[in-house]
């Protein structure tokens, strides 16, 4: 096989990667303009409240323990509805991160292959959220990411991201060597790394959005509400975390944008429309 035949193949290896990874699974709901104009009054409204103290870490895991108990059931009964063919463990566990001084939550895995899922809140995240609404439906969000298989999606991505910029910085280097010109023989390993964080970031913000989606979802059918519960959008910049893989705020799509999602998912759900979900 020829250099350029070897290049081919690792280009469309990644492309076809990149296609199947790429998007979200459900169809988001339709955004109007009277939508967004709600979207963005409640976020004002809500931006414009009082500060008040944070609970106290006893009361602060109290309220986890309690939505946990309410919204686990639930979720878990719709990830097995939804990936039940694809053999995902639906068995997530909760937990409180009690090392991260940050306010966060976050999903991830904590065994290899994807395996052992768990679901982190910071104490200090759950001192600072105002009510059961917010924590259920905050819950529901970092559910939606499992249900949604973005980890599994990145990971995906971020070969396909290698492959393919590791591939045309190969072939522009044996070019530059065919035309006696120099090249960098380090820049085909290092711009794989840079392919795998471009590939692995692509698609974050809808993957957010979808997981707003799904966790609307998730905290309504648990008897939450949730556009009470996305009012959590409005907290000061200032006091958000940056840590955390696809953490709550981890991508930073607009906030009235997601209040948005979340506002057209309840219209959605009152008016009978299509659900998003299979």
């Amino acid at each position: 096989m020829t250099f350029f035949q070897v290049f081919r193949a690792l280009a469309a290896t990644g492309l076809a990667a990149l296609v199947t990874a790429c998007g979200t699974t459900y169809e988001l709901p339709g955004v109007d303009d009277s939508v967004n104009a709600r979207a963005t009054a409640m976020f004002a409204e809500a931006k414009s409240a009082s500060p008040r103290s944070p609970a106290s870490p006893a009361l602060a895991q109290a309220r986890f323990q309690r939505v946990a108990s309410r919204i686990q059931p639930v979720a878990e009964a719709l990830c097995k509805a939804e990936l039940a063919q694809k053999g995902a463990d639906c068995r997530v566990k909760l937990e409180l991160d009690r090392q991260m001084a940050e306010r966060n939550a976050y999903f991830t895995y904590a065994g290899p292959g994807n395996s052992d899922p768990v679901i982190r809140f910071t104490v200090p995240m759950l001192q600072d959220v105002e009510s059961d609404d917010e924590v259920a439906f905050i819950l529901g969000h970092e559910y939606g990411h499992l249900i949604g298989q973005h980890i599994v999606k990145q990971q995906q991505q971020a070969v396909a991201g290698a492959l393919i910029l590791g591939a045309l910085t190969a072939y522009a280097n044996a070019e530059a060597a065919s035309a006696g010109q120099s090249h960098d023989p380090n820049a085909v390993g290092r711009n794989m790394e840079i392919g795998a964080a471009i590939g692995q970031k692509a698609y974050s913000q809808t993957y957010e959005l979808e997981s707003d989606m799904l966790g609307t979802r998730i905290a309504a059918a648990a008897g939450y509400d949730p556009v009470k519960g996305a009012r959590f959008f409005a907290r000061d910049e200032a006091a958000r975390s940056q840590g955390g893989k696809l953490s709550f705020w981890g991508t930073h799509p607009a906030d009235a944008k997601r209040l948005a999602v979340v506002l057209a998912t309840v219209d959605q759900m009152k008016s009978g429309g299509p659900s998003g979900t299979r």
